[in-house]
């Protein structure tokens, strides 16, 4: 993930990858909706060790996203 102001479009481009709303998100990450409304409007920033989940789930997501294009 790069800077501070590519937080808001990398969350919710991770979320629509997984296919999830805002709510599914926040369950599977560890946090409140609100949280993740949050994040995604620019009002807050992840803390670090979320923002370290967010890029775990960003590698799963596009490690996924390369063994499928493998396959095909």
């Amino acid at each position: 993930m790069k800077n501070a102001g590519d937080i808001p479009a990398l969350i919710k481009e991770l979320r629509e990858r997984l296919g999830l709303t805002q709510e599914q998100f926040a369950q599977k990450v560890g946090v409140t909706f609100s949280t993740v409304n949050h994040w995604e409007n620019g009002k807050r920033t992840p803390q670090p060790y979320l923002f370290q989940r967010l890029r775990e789930l960003k590698e799963e997501v596009d490690s996924e996203k390369s063994k499928s294009r493998r396959r095909s």
